[in-house]
Formats: structure tokens, sequence, C-alpha cells
């Protein structure tokens, strides 16, 4: 598995407001075994990152969205965990390839 520090960033402060500290230091816990890689962003992907935001900010997209957007470009595949489905069923990576959620059965 393999994610982007906004992700992490959203993820821990998510599990932190809804289920308490202990749910955020599990979290950081499993980073630390290295189970999830966390992409790094270079200052480089930023060019990339404010074009996707711009072109999705009817949705709006945010800083965590762009960055899986930049990872499944990079990586060359759509697969992703997410439970933002309504957004990743409208994003597309290199702008005309679908994501598949592997949360969802239909994807």
């Amino acid at each position: 598995m393999i994610t982007t520090w906004p992700v992490v960033t959203e993820t821990s402060y998510l599990l932190g407001k809804r289920l308490g500290v202990s749910s955020q230091l599990r979290f950081i816990s499993v980073l630390e075994t290295g189970y999830i890689e966390v992409f790094d962003l270079q200052t480089s992907h930023l060019i990339r990152i404010r074009q996707l935001i711009k072109q999705y900010e009817d949705l709006p997209m945010d800083l965590a969205d762009a960055s899986l957007v930049l990872l499944a470009e990079e990586l060359g595949h759509g697969q992703i965990l997410s439970t933002d489905t309504r957004n990743f069923k409208t994003y597309r990576w290199k702008n005309h390839h679908p994501f598949q959620n592997l949360l969802l059965p239909d994807d």
C-alpha cells in the first residue's frame, strides 16, 4: 500500500476527531512498520497538483485528493482504497482514466 503525506495528515486528523487519540496512535504505529509506504511529493509535483485542483474546483478537490491523483499518474494505475466514493468516481488520472476503488465491489 502507498499513500501521500497529505492523506496521512487528513487521516490522522479524522481518526483523532472521530475515534480519539488512541486510533491516531495506532495509525501512526502502522506507518512505523512500513506496511504503508508514503510517497515523497516533490516541489516539482506542485505544478500538476495546482492543475488538478483548478480542473476539479467545482467539486472541489483538496490537496489530499490531488496528491492521490498525482500518485496514480506516477504509478501508472488507478487502483485506490477510498471512502470518498463520489469524488473518486469523477476524478480521472492522466485526465481520462477512471479510478478503481477497491472498497467498492462494482468498480
